[in-house]
């Protein structure tokens, strides 16, 4: 089995970017293989949703926060408050992260720091563990009119400085 790094834009997504993540894990899923991602809004929370639909006991997921699951879930809240998010997506992702550790405590990997304010910094570090954990990266890269893709590219340089194969698919929404 293989461990496919699973890493992608957060801001925005369409029918076109859900589909596509959708095949592509569905696929990884099917051939036995597992899938390592980062627990955010968007192409991550994509991703776990179709690789419990096709791995129900979540033995072949592993997904990696900064912090720990009640700092994460207040942070959050906190964004969602300064109208970064809407609540629902925030509680949406907290119920999410909730419901795969009571399926599986080893699924969700809890960074044992306590943080109360989640820097870019700390989602950088959390992209190293993504990839340290992979044996090949499969990266959502969406430009929007709010995001460069920044993190994802930044998981991607990271894959590419340790030698594992990287794949990439390109969505442009800014139009």
């Amino acid at each position: 089995m293989k461990w496919i790094g699973i890493s992608g834009g957060w801001r925005k997504t369409n029918k076109e970017v859900e589909q596509i993540v959708r095949r592509e894990v569905s696929k990884i899923m099917r051939r036995g293989d597992g899938i390592v991602s980062g627990g955010a809004l968007g192409v991550d929370s994509i991703a776990l949703d179709e690789a419990l639909k096709n791995n129900p006991n979540a033995s072949r997921i592993k997904i990696l926060l900064p912090t720990y699951l009640k700092n994460y879930a207040a942070h959050y809240r906190r964004r969602a408050n300064e109208g970064v998010i809407t609540r629902d997506q925030a509680e949406e992702l907290i119920k999410q992260l909730i419901g795969l550790r009571d399926i599986n405590t080893n699924a969700l990997v809890e960074n044992p720091i306590e943080i109360e304010e989640i820097t870019k910094e700390h989602y950088y570090d959390r992209n190293l563990e993504v990839v340290k954990k992979s044996d090949s990266l499969l990266a959502f890269h969406i430009r929007s009119e709010k995001s460069e893709g920044l993190g994802t590219q930044d998981t991607i340089e990271k894959a590419r400085l340790r030698g594992i194969p990287v794949k990439v698919v390109e969505f442009d929404l800014t139009k």
